[in-house]
């Protein structure tokens, strides 16, 4: 299911990530790259704010959908 789908509090394991080779390699600098977990901390109109890694990233519901995760 797309990370969009997550809500507040849920936490979830990067299953896949979508889109362009550019938006796929902008994710990857971030630090969203398979089986990486991920917990929404807030998430307001479609768009979230992540935790991954040890950092706070906002991102839209656009960029949200390509993300795949299995919710753990």
């Amino acid at each position: 299911m797309p990370l969009s789908y997550l809500a507040n509090g849920e936490t979830g394991v990067i299953r896949k990530i979508g889109g362009s080779a550019q938006v796929k390699s902008r994710l990857a600098e971030l630090g969203f790259v398979a089986d990486a977990p991920v917990s929404v901390i807030s998430a307001q109109g479609g768009n979230l704010i992540v935790n991954i890694k040890d950092s706070r990233l906002a991102l839209t519901k656009e960029m949200a959908s390509k993300v795949m995760v299995c919710e753990i």
